[in-house]
């Protein structure tokens, strides 16, 4: 089974939606903390539409995103700071709990991870996703739309 990954830094929504759609993705998990953006189409209402148009639907897990003093050690260029503080994070009940609805979803159905990183080695959905593939015999893939 692969479990996908995708960054949506340098792309439109439209070159995500046709990467995901070339990958036979069936549903995607935002793994961001604030599915909000600045980049036209990625905020969750309608990125979540506009998935669904194209007969991918969506899931917003909230509880596997990255803390503020994550995403701002990445921005600062810290990517190890960032994981630190990540990885104390999926301790928390909430974060193993939608890591553990994660994988109930990538077991049943094709599944893509979706944060703004488009390099999944600054981004915390890499974390996730080993996470999800020491649980389950997962082939991750990193999709570059």
């Amino acid at each position: 089974m692969k479990l996908r990954t995708i960054g949506y830094e340098a792309a439109t929504q439209g070159a995500v939606i046709d990467c995901l759609k070339g990958a036979c993705v069936e549903v995607v998990i935002d793994v961001r903390a604030v599915a909000s953006s600045r980049r036209a189409g990625f905020s969750k209402t309608i990125l979540a539409a506009s998935l669904a148009e194209a007969g991918i639907d969506y899931v917003h897990l909230r509880a596997l995103g990255t803390p503020k003093a994550g995403r701002q050690a990445v921005r600062a260029g810290h990517v190890a700071e960032m994981e630190a503080i990540f990885e104390a994070h999926l301790q928390e009940p909430e974060a193993q709990l939608q890591l553990a609805e994660a994988l109930d979803i990538a077991r049943e159905r094709s599944a893509a991870l979706l944060c703004y990183e488009a390099d999944a080695l600054h981004c915390h959905r890499r974390i996730v996703a080993g996470r999800l593939a020491q649980a389950e015999t997962f082939e991750v893939e990193d999709l570059r739309p």
